[in-house]
This record gives structure tokens, sequence and C-alpha cells, in this order.
């Protein structure tokens, strides 16, 4: 048996959880999320508690009981608490801004760059260097973070670029002279 897709979800106060045939809809304090799962897969929801059950062994019913947990786990947090990531600018010059919606990134090009959040996500810029992007959506937080870091990847040498908040860059030697 799968260890996480066995795991019951707990339903926090004020999340509520409707179906729709195989779609499943999570409605909580933050907003609400729909997404369609396998039709194999059964969802119970019994006493405010989630369980996940699985018809048979076959390989791609194991594989679909932890993914199809997962993805549930993560809407019922999303809805409920949010997803944020952070990110770190590290460079001489350096810098993000916020202009309206939109987040301008200067990071060593001759221009700058524009990165435009797409509904439901949004970015803060608590100081020049810091971003933080926030959302309900795990998948949607979480890839606009990496288009973001993705500007500017940081490098092994001197260590600049965008990385996110608390990773770590193993750095390497440069060229020596004979």
């Amino acid at each position: 048996m799968s260890r996480i897709g066995k795991k019951p979800i707990e339903l926090p106060s004020g999340v509520t959880v409707s179906f729709n045939g195989n779609t499943v809809t999570v409605k909580g304090p933050k907003g609400e999320l729909t997404r369609a799962f396998h039709p194999d897969m059964q969802i119970n929801v019994e006493d405010n508690v989630i369980n996940v059950v699985r018809p048979t062994d076959n390989k791609e019913h194991r594989a679909l009981h932890g993914t199809t947990r997962s993805l549930l786990g993560n809407m019922v947090e999303g809805v409920s608490k949010g997803f944020e990531r952070g990110l770190e600018l590290i460079g001489v010059g350096y810098r993000a801004q916020k202009a309206g919606n939109k987040l301008v990134l200067n990071v060593g090009y001759s221009h700058p760059v524009e990165i435009v959040p797409e509904t439901g996500v949004e970015i803060d810029v608590p100081s020049n260097t810091k971003i933080v992007v926030k959302g309900i959506d795990k998948e949607r937080v979480g890839a606009l973070a990496a288009n973001i870091r993705g500007v500017r990847p940081p490098e092994p040498y001197k260590g600049k670029g965008i990385r996110y908040e608390g990773e770590f860059v193993r750095r390497k030697e440069g060229k020596t002279a004979k």
C-alpha cells in the first residue's frame, strides 16, 4: 500500500469539499480550487476526513493512489493556509521592484525583465533583493517562482543570480594560472 495514499486528510474548519463525477471542488477561506481526478480513484469524505481508496493493486492504481492523495492534500492546504515561495537576488546591482501588478527585474541584462503573474498568484517585494510569490495553487506558485528564477539562475563561480530562499549553490573554483 502507498504510505502517502493511506494517510487521511483532515478538513480544517471552513473548508468544504464537493464532487461532480471525478471532478473535486474544494472551497475555503482563501478561495476555491477545482481539479479532475482519475475516475478509478475513490474519494470518500466522512466526519471531516478525506480518504483515497484504490480499486486494485495493479501498477497504475498504485501510482495514482499517492498522487491523488497528495494533490487533494495540497488543494485543502491551499484554500485554508495558502502557499508562498521566497526568492533572493544576489549580485551587485541586482534588484526587483513592483510596478502595478508586474514584477520588474534588473539582473544584469541591458534591459529590465518584466514578469506578469497569472490570476490567482500574486507577487510581493518586501525589499529590493527579496521576492515572495503567494497563492492558493501550489503548482502555479511553484511554476511562477521557477520562471522568475529562470530569468537569471544562480551560477557556480561567483554565486550571482536569483535563487530560492535557503537554496545552497555549490561553488566551483575558477581557472588557475600556471
